[in-house]
C-alpha cells in the first residue's frame, strides 16, 4: 500500500506540473525519437525496437515499448521515418504515433546538415477505477470520468549537423502545449514543450577500440533540467561497453553486441541515485536494431551513432 500511494502521489505531481516525454537510457541508438532530422542519416533502412521497465518493484511504475523505422530515399536528399511509443504509467496508457521527414544538404566534404519535421498523433487512456485510494470516498478522484483514447495532434522539428565521427542536434519534438484532461481545477497529463540538445564524438583510441562520449540535455517548463552524460567503447567493431549518468537521478551501465552486419542488440540497467531507490530495484532496457543492407551498401566498420 505504501508504494502504491507513493507512486500515485508522484503521478499526480507530474500530471499537474509537467508530463515528461518517454525516457530512454540508450537514446543514442534511436535518435529519431527525439530528433526528426536524424531520419535516414544512417544511410540504410534501420529498424529499432526497445522495451523499458522502469523502477522495478514499484506498483504503477512506467513500462515503455517503442518501435521505429527510418530510411533514406534513394537518389534524393530526403529521409523518412515512422515510430510508435507506448508508455504505461500507473492508470494511464499513452501512445505516440509519429511520422518524420528530413532533408539533408552537404555543407563540406565531411559535414552534412539535416532539417527534420515530425507529425505526431497522441492517444491517451486513463482508467480511474484502477486506483487504490487511501480514502475510497475521495470525491475529487472518484468522480473523475475515464479517458478513452483521447486524440491530440502535435508537430515538431529538429536540426542535425553531423560528420562520420561527430554530431550535434537541437530539436523540439512537440511544439503544441496541450492538456489531455482539464476541469478548471486540475489537469492530468499536460503536454509541455520539450527542448532536446544532443551531441557526441567518436575517438579512435587504437586500431580496435573506439570511444564515444555523448550528451543529451532535456529542458521542459515545470521540471528540473535533465542532463544525460554517457561514454561508450566499441571494441573490435563488435562489443559495446558503456556507462552513463543522469544528473542527480541515476547511474547506468550499458552493453551491446553487433551480431552481424545487420543485427545489433543491447541491454541497459539504471540504478537510481534519489530517495526513490528505496522503493525499487532499478530500471531495465533491452533493444534490437536491424539494418537492411544491399550488397553494395555493406560497410567494413559499423556506424557508432
Amino acid at each position: 500500500m505504501r508504494t502504491k500511494f507513493l507512486f500515485f502521489a508522484l503521478m499526480l505531481i507530474s500530471g499537474l506540473y509537467a508530463q515528461q516525454d518517454a525516457q530512454f537510457t540508450q537514446y543514442m541508438y534511436n535518435t529519431v525519437n527525439v530528433n526528426p532530422a536524424y531520419a535516414g542519416s544512417r544511410g540504410v533502412m534501420s529498424v529499432f525496437v526497445l522495451h523499458r521497465t522502469q523502477w522495478v518493484g514499484l506498483d504503477g511504475a512506467p513500462v515503455t515499448n517503442t518501435a521505429a523505422i527510418h530510411t533514406p530515399i534513394e537518389g534524393s536528399k530526403i529521409g523518412l521515418g515512422l515510430s510508435v511509443i507506448n508508455d504505461k504509467i500507473g492508470i494511464s496508457d499513452e501512445n505516440d504515433i509519429s511520422a518524420d521527414i528530413s532533408y539533408t544538404i552537404k555543407t563540406s566534404e565531411e559535414w552534412k546538415l539535416s532539417f527534420g519535421l515530425k507529425a505526431t498523433a497522441n492517444l491517451l487512456s486513463v482508467d480511474f477505477s484502477r486506483l487504490t485510494l487511501r480514502n475510497p470516498g475521495d470525491y475529487a478522484i472518484s468522480q473523475q470520468d475515464n479517458i478513452d483514447n483521447r486524440f491530440t495532434p502535435n508537430i515538431g522539428a529538429g536540426i542535425y549537423y553531423h560528420s562520420e565521427k561527430t554530431y550535434i542536434g537541437l530539436s523540439i519534438p512537440h511544439f503544441l502545449e496541450t492538456s489531455h484532461y482539464e476541469d478548471n481545477t486540475s489537469s492530468v497529463a499536460s503536454e509541455k514543450m520539450h527542448f532536446f540538445l544532443i551531441a557526441g564524438r567518436v575517438f579512435d583510441l587504437s586500431e580496435n577500440v573506439k570511444f564515444k562520449p555523448a550528451l543529451l540535455t532535456k529542458m521542459v517548463k515545470g521540471a528540473p533540467l535533465q542532463v544525460d552524460i554517457s561514454g561508450n567503447f566499441l571494441i573490435n567493431d563488435k562489443l559495446n561497453l558503456g556507462v552513463a549518468y543522469r544528473w542527480d537521478a541515476a547511474l547506468s551501465a550499458m552493453v551491446g553486441f553487433q551480431i552481424s552486419d545487420s543485427i545489433f542488440v543491447g541491454y541497459g540497467y539504471d540504478l537510481e541515485t534519489t530517495k526513490l531507490a528505496n522503493y525499487n530495484s532499478g530500471s531495465h532496457e533491452v533493444f534490437l536494431r536491424y539494418e537492411l543492407f544491399r550488397n553494395y551498401e555493406k560497410i567494413i566498420s559499423p556506424r557508432f551513432f
